[in-house]
């Protein structure tokens, strides 16, 4: 499997540095209209699998995801792993996320 698990100061890390990275939010629209991490694409677990191919084209591309709590998040690595996704992190939930979110 291709998937880095991150912790929140890793995670962070890795989104100022890198402006390629690609930040997936797999909850759903009414959390994420709640609050999200600033530039995160939407794609809910539910619909990843049908939706990644068209949305995530680049299966090369740096991916980071993540949810509320990291069930979701590492149901979404394993889903875009099987999908044949290469570089895949997961940072799990944001319920102890220390950084600015949008609102």
């Amino acid at each position: 499997m291709s998937v880095i698990k991150l912790s929140h100061a890793e995670a962070k890390k890795l989104m100022d540095s890198d402006r390629e990275l690609i930040v997936v939010d797999v909850r759903t629209r009414e959390e994420f209209e709640e609050n999200h991490i600033d530039g995160a694409r939407l794609i809910p677990l539910d619909t990843l699998r049908d939706k990644a191919e068209l949305m995530l084209p680049d299966k090369n591309s740096r991916i980071m995801v993540y949810c509320r709590s990291g069930k979701r998040s590492r149901q979404a690595a394993e889903i875009l792993d099987g999908l044949g996704y290469v570089s895949i992190y997961d940072m799990g939930g944001l319920i102890d996320w220390p950084f600015e979110l949008i609102m």
